[in-house]
């Protein structure tokens, strides 16, 4: 039997982090990451897990010494923090194990810091481990032969985090993405073909994040219609689990902009209740999308900002990644982002450098026309050498951007484009028999109360006087176009939400820190 403690290491400031916006909703964390929970759904019961989020909790030191097995996960942003951990871990003579999306593409990177990692999934390689450890005969790397069958993944162990400390809950329904971007990572630790759960084990899933109390999930699939034949039967069901529990869970995502191509999946998804995606619009220039083969973006049936309309007119809000620095962008790219951002009335643009991860197309590319450089990563942001331009233009550029589209006007205008346009509202919001439904009564009374207290801390936390003033003005003008108390609060995270970006955007613009990239 082992005793196990398994860690995810703090992130650093980031657009996502929301760590700006998180004091405001009384929140430690945005979110828990995925594999803790489903780690430990994947651990034999007669072995002890302990759980750590260093993002709602320090890290303790004596347990993990107790431990027999101490693991840690991470993603690129988190790679400077895992060394710092499993340092101290090995100066605590900690047996180390870990996997995660850097472990994945950067395999020797903690070189003897790690006594086992871990390559792409693990839900067949982590139990087998285990038992090899138990018998002394595991190796020092695992990696599956073949990708995981969703259709076997166990409901993952909420049970075990400190939930009430993260804004959102989080499920994933697949894993996979049929396209091909050139400088994406999900096909390489996923691979491209979709990969679902059944119905049923959403609906278990539903269940327990329900029992959770997570009102809002992030479904953290990196392309929930990759497969839109499949998702659209489990899609069915979650309506009707929805229904059945008097909507209790609003959710968001992230999909293709090939979404837009069919009304069919964007009506379930709205009745499902998800009132956002996120879609990687990645540029407005058709050249820069064909470098990087995001060949989806560019397909017939109207522009990009045709598409993102639809999907707005359908009930859903659209958040973007835009990226600055391919090979066929010029100076003149950063006023076409924003002119983009504007006028397709996105509030939230995860706007970034290109940057090359390891194994992807574009890291081998660049590599072998020896444009990537490391040593200067801190100072510009990125690994990548851009052709158009210099690496300084790229780095200004940037960090303009980021200034330009979080400033308060640029932000609430496109904002307030949408949100005050007759008719909009969000997910299940958006149909008129929800006007008739009188269990929604004493939820909207539920969001009147989470309206005013929101608000109240937003008035009373914010330094800046002239922001304060802004964002009374603004809420009054949306006040006019709808004052249904779920559709307020909605529009007060954006409040909250855009106090974190512009305070990020003018932390980037500070030469005496260090530059953060979105990407």
């Amino acid at each position: 039997m082992a005793d196990i403690v398994l860690i995810n290491p703090r992130f650093e400031v980031s657009f996502w982090g929301m760590e700006q916006a998180l004091p405001f909703v009384g929140k430690r964390a945005n979110l828990p990451v995925a594999c803790l929970p489903l780690l430990a759904a994947l651990t034999p019961g007669r072995h002890t897990i302990t759980l750590i989020d260093e993002n709602v909790e320090p890290i303790d030191w004596e347990r993990c010494r107790r431990a027999d097995i101490v693991g840690l996960t991470g993603m690129s942003v988190q790679r400077f923090r895992m060394r710092e951990i499993l340092e101290e871990l090995k100066q605590l003579g900690c047996f180390t194990v870990a996997g995660g999306p850097w472990v994945t593409v950067e395999e020797d990177y903690f070189g003897d810091l790690l006594d086992v990692i871990f390559v792409g999934e693990a839900e067949e390689t982590w139990p087998r481990f285990l038992e090899e450890w138990e018998r002394g005969e595991h190796a020092d790397r695992y990696e599956q032969a073949e990708k995981s069958d969703m259709t076997r993944v166990p409901t993952p162990r909420f049970d075990l985090l400190k939930m009430k400390h993260y804004a959102f809950g989080s499920l994933q329904f697949s894993r996979g993405c049929p396209f091909q971007c050139e400088f994406c990572d999900i096909i390489v630790t996923f691979g491209r073909r979709p990969r679902l759960k059944t119905a049923e084990q959403v609906i278990a899933e539903l269940d327990a994040i329900h029992r959770a109390g997570m009102p809002l999930v992030f479904i953290v699939d990196d392309n929930l219609i990759g497969n839109k034949k499949a998702i659209k039967p489990v899609l069915r069901e979650v309506i009707a689990w929805q229904e059945k529990h008097n909507y209790p869970l609003s959710m968001f995502t992230e999909a293709s902009i090939d979404l837009a191509d069919d009304p069919e999946l964007m009506e379930l998804m709205v009745r499902a209740n998800f009132f956002a995606t996120f879609v990687g619009i990645e540029s407005p220039d058709e050249e820069s999308l064909r470098e990087a083969k995001k060949f989806q973006n560019v397909r017939a049936g109207g522009t990009l900002l045709e598409k993102v309309r639809r999907i707005q007119d359908a009930g859903m809000e659209v958040w973007c990644g835009m990226i600055m620095g391919f090979d066929n962008d010029d100076e003149g790219t950063f006023d076409r982002q924003v002119r983009f951002v504007q006028e397709a009335r996105i509030a939230f643009s995860m706007s970034g450098m290109l940057a090359a991860i390891p194994k992807t197309p574009l890291h081998a590319r660049l590599a072998s026309e020896g444009r990537l450089d490391t040593a200067d990563v801190s100072e510009y942001g990125t690994n990548v050498i851009p052709l158009g331009m210099t690496r300084e233009e790229l780095r200004e550029g940037y960090i303009r951007v980021l200034n330009t589209i979080y400033e308060p006007r640029a932000y609430f205008d496109r904002t307030d484009a949408l949100f005050c346009e007759k008719g909009f509202d969000y997910g299940i919001k958006k149909y008129k028999y929800w006007l008739t439904w009188p269990k929604q009564y004493p939820v909207e009374l539920k969001f009147l109360v989470q309206s005013i207290g929101l608000f109240a801390r937003l008035m009373s936390r914010v330094p800046e006087p002239e922001l304060r003033r802004e964002y009374r003005r603004r809420l009054w003008g949306v006040l006019k176009a709808n004052r249904r108390p779920g559709f307020v609060l909605g529009y007060l995270f954006h409040m909250a939400m855009h106090y974190h970006a512009y305070s990020l955007a003018r932390r980037v613009a500070n030469p005496e820190l260090q530059l953060i990239n979105s990407y």
